[in-house]
């Protein structure tokens, strides 16, 4: 099994401490067979001359998931009202944990939990991930 999952950051180091949506960043990793491959960084959504789309809109969550029609699951400690909406596009994995690398870890030791819960399609729900 092979998934794409990202997770959020503002600092590189840690998961970000608000919504996963609101991150600075997005790492994006390739993850297969207990193992993981670092992709590439991508910075958030920007609509232009410093404009964001509202937090927690229902059209945020759309705009973001657009960006990545490859993307199985997405990383963080906290999901908006946004998520009934992101469910249908991609597992989300709510994870207490503030280091990106034991995050990585932890994904690693439940990917076939996540693999499972993308094969759900649209009746998957959130995954909650416990260190």
């Amino acid at each position: 099994m092979e998934l794409l999952i990202t997770l959020g950051t503002d600092d590189g180091e840690n998961l970000t401490d608000g919504h996963a949506c609101d991150a600075k960043f997005f790492y994006l990793y390739k993850f297969s067979d207990d193992r993981e491959k670092y992709v590439e960084q991508s910075r958030n959504i920007e609509l232009g001359a410093g404009q964001y789309l509202e937090s927690e809109r229902p059209e945020m969550a759309m705009a973001k998931a657009a960006v990545s029609e490859d993307l199985n699951a997405s990383v963080g400690r906290e999901f908006g009202l946004g998520l009934p909406n992101l469910l249908k596009q991609f597992v989300r994995v709510l994870l207490r944990i503030g280091s990106l690398s034991k995050a990585v870890e932890v994904v690693c030791d439940n990917l076939n939990g996540i693999g499972e819960d993308r094969d759900k399609g649209e009746d998957r729900r959130h995954i909650v991930l416990k260190s």
